[in-house]
């Protein structure tokens, strides 16, 4: 099969080796890159399969911009809530791609491990259980994939672990202990699956690798991103230091921006969000787990 593969970042990278195990695999980004099967934007949109790896915040001007819809199949491998809006990435898109032509990408995966061939387990969400079962027969030996219907799920979780990892990384930056990581860690868990059930999740998929699974990696490891911006954020870096240090976009802090701005105009209870987007607004991190550890 020929897939084309839109965002060459880790993901986009990762994703696109991983698939040429079994398919014909073309990538393309905004700047050019010298790499294997690197090929124009106009080409690529020919292709029926796509796998489109950009950002949240950046997903909206993109396809506004830059998109065709000519019929194709769409694997979408980013996660998060366009601060901007509050839209979730399935609402953006459904303005440029139908219901049945669209799939997103969830669990826990690493790019470098995923680089590496090393075991991984992901899910593909659609509305289309047909679309689901053939992206995922695209996935390599090494990488087993589940299908799940529960689009606003994997949606939910995939954005929240990443505010959930910042407020993780600012635990571990005050060495907090472990003790305090698990309390934190299983909190996060109950509120962003009370956070789903309000958009009409499943309860299920919290517990299953595009929650539970995909939080505990991402929350836990200096390998994410998210990660290290609560380092930074509890060695007293700004934001914008942080950003330039990361040299790549972490998308916790766009989302918890975004559920901020939800949690007041929904009254919602969202106590490790709020206490996020602060930190984030330049709070102190003592101050934070105070805060926390009050509610």
């Amino acid at each position: 099969m020929s897939i084309g593969v839109i965002g060459a970042g880790k993901w986009g990278s990762a994703l696109a080796f991983a698939l040429s195990e079994k398919n014909e695999v073309f990538i393309t980004s905004r700047t050019p890159r010298d790499m294997k099967n690197f090929v124009s934007l106009e080409d690529i949109l020919k292709l029926e399969y796509l796998v489109i790896a950009i950002p949240a915040q950046q997903i909206s001007s993109w396809l506004e911009e830059h998109f065709i819809y000519n019929g194709q199949k769409i694997l979408v491998a980013a996660k998060g809530i366009e601060a901007k809006s509050g839209k979730f990435l399935n609402e953006i898109y459904s303005e440029y791609v139908p219901e049945e032509n669209i799939c997103f990408l969830s669990g826990p995966s690493f790019a470098t491990e995923v680089m590496q061939s090393l075991p991984t387990a992901l899910v593909v969400n659609s509305y289309n259980e047909e679309l689901s079962k053939e992206f995922a027969s695209f996935f390599p030996s090494f990488i087993k994939v589940y299908t799940s219907t529960d689009v606003v799920g994997a949606e939910v979780a995939g954005a929240y672990k990443n505010v959930i990892a910042i407020a993780a990384g600012v635990c571990e930056g005050l060495a907090l202990g472990k003790n305090a990581a698990a309390s934190l860690i299983s909190r996060g868990l109950v509120e962003m699956q009370r956070f789903g059930l309000v958009y009409g999740a499943k309860e299920e998929s919290f517990v299953g690798l595009s929650g539970a699974g995909d939080l505990f990696l991402t929350a836990s490891s200096t390998m994410s991103r998210n990660f290290r911006v609560g380092l930074g954020l509890a060695a007293g870096k700004t934001q914008e230091e942080i950003l330039k240090e990361l040299g790549e976009v972490a998308e916790g802090i766009g989302t918890a921006y975004a559920l901020y701005d939800i949690a007041k105009e929904k009254k919602l209870y969202l106590p490790i969000a709020r206490e996020v987007y602060e930190l984030l607004e330049g709070k102190s991190p003592h101050i934070t787990l105070r805060d926390l550890l009050s509610n």
